[in-house]
């Protein structure tokens, strides 16, 4: 560890630092004192959870650098308010607006403390750090970037409501500036659609902390989609936001420490639940609750005969319902996956997951797949007209594959051969020895 003579551990003057600046601490203790250096572009500052860039310099009180991403050529990274950073950052990053450039200056309990620190920080030291925020943006809470969480208010504890909760919030929805939702209620964590919430609402849920409020940014995936919503006044595929506080909630049981009785029954109303959705159009809600089936009734290894067949008949049919509502999503290769999990893994000569991962094969292009498995449909039902009309569109789509490999070819090689055709008339003709002596004799006549 480095050490610094000209600095007197646990003697750092304080009294001059209050003169100027403001104490960001709550105890107004003077442990955390900022000075702004050059004010911020706007008035907006980061919120707990949000993904903060900073440049950011760190100094001891005698100006001895010990870190500094500048030096390291990028800004340096971290999510605010969840404990990833000393109590100083936290406090002073909070306090900042984009663009804002700013020096605090910590005392040892916001920073580093007495018992440890880090290489070249002396024990017990007073800290300052020059931080400039360039730019923060909130939590995402989905891959695709359609929900995302600013924390205005962070919650107690670490629990978070589960699929099936029951929860009691306070939530307002906005969208361009107007509200047009805002409500007490109580509804179940997958079943928010019953009460008109959007499903980005429902999924954050699962993320929340009682007591915690915060704001929900809703893509059109996660708001009211291409319908949008007739009696908000929303009209499709509008951005959404909500700022949702979450008053109370109380979990189910987890599946494992359910009687198997208990297990069936869940399955059975999430079948239910998953059916009474798709019919109506909400493909992403249906999938949610054929979702609790499988795992529900997997992880029981030792059925009985009493509830065996119950218990292959549900998981039979979550697999084929969540393949159709894949491919009402437009979600191909997870169609494939839940026919895949069906056709191999339970049922080799089941008709509809066949049929289905076929549909989901021609989709993606896969011709030959796609015919392979409407011909074994029709190896085991005759019948099955829609398997007929299917292997003709197949081969249609080969035929015309096939057409477009070939004249794809035939462009290449008439472009190869134009290309040739150019070179050759740029190219003077190339002269043979006799006619070069010739040539130079008739130029000295």
């Amino acid at each position: 560890m480095t050490t610094d003579t000209e600095v007197k551990m646990g003697s750092a003057p304080t009294s001059n630092l209050t003169e100027h600046g403001q104490d960001l601490t709550p105890q107004q203790d003077g442990g955390v004192h900022k000075v702004i250096k050059r004010p911020g572009d706007s008035g907006e500052t980061p919120m707990i959870g949000d993904k903060v860039y900073v440049h950011y310099t760190g100094r001891l009180l005698n100006g001895k650098k010990f870190d500094s991403s500048h030096d390291r050529g990028e800004p340096f990274t971290f999510n605010l308010g969840i404990g990833q950073m000393i109590k100083a950052w936290d406090l002073a990053v909070a306090s900042m607006s984009k663009g804002e450039v700013c020096e605090i200056t910590c005392k040892p309990e916001y920073t580093y403390g007495v018992s440890w620190n880090p290489p070249k920080i002396p024990p017990n030291s007073t800290l300052v750090f020059e931080i400039e925020l360039i730019n923060f943006k909130g939590e995402q809470l989905t891959e695709d970037g359609g929900i995302v969480r600013r924390i205005k208010q962070k919650g107690e504890g670490y629990a978070s409501p589960n699929e099936g909760a029951v929860v009691d919030v306070h939530l307002e929805g906005s969208c361009a500036g107007h509200v047009f939702d805002s409500r007490d209620l109580r509804f179940i964590v997958g079943e928010a659609e019953d009460h008109d919430i959007p499903l980005g609402v429902d999924r954050a849920m699962k993320r929340m902390e009682k007591g915690e409020c915060c704001l929900l940014y809703l893509s059109p995936r996660y708001g009211f989609g291409t319908e949008g919503h007739s009696h908000f006044g929303i009209g499709p595929n509008a951005d959404l936001i909500y700022e949702v506080l979450l008053k109370e909630f109380v979990k189910v049981k987890n599946t494992w420490d359910m009687t198997m009785v208990e297990k069936l029954e869940l399955a059975v109303a999430a079948k239910q639940k998953g059916t009474q959705y798709f019919k109506a159009g909400k493909y992403i809600q249906a999938v949610i609750q054929y979702q609790k089936i499988v795992p529900c009734l997997e992880i029981e290894e030792n059925h009985s005969e009493e509830h065996q067949a119950s218990v292959k008949a549900l998981v039979l049919s979550s697999l084929l319902n969540l393949a159709m509502c894949h491919l009402r999503l437009q979600e191909y290769s997870h169609a494939v996956e839940k026919c895949n999990k069906q056709v191999i893994e339970v049922d080799n000569s089941n008709e509809k997951a066949l049929y289905r991962r076929g549909k989901a094969w021609l989709q993606m292009n896969e011709f030959y797949l796609a015919k392979s498995d409407f011909e074994r449909v029709l190896e085991i039902n005759t019948e099955n007209k829609a398997a007929q009309a299917q292997i003709s569109i197949c081969l249609q789509k080969i035929r015309e594959h096939h057409e477009r490999e070939k004249q794809t070819y035939a462009n290449m090689f008439q472009k190869f051969a134009d290309q040739d055709a150019k070179v050759g008339k740029r190219k003077p003709p190339r002269e043979d020895g006799a006619v070069k002596r010739r040539r130079r004799s008739k130029e000295n006549l």
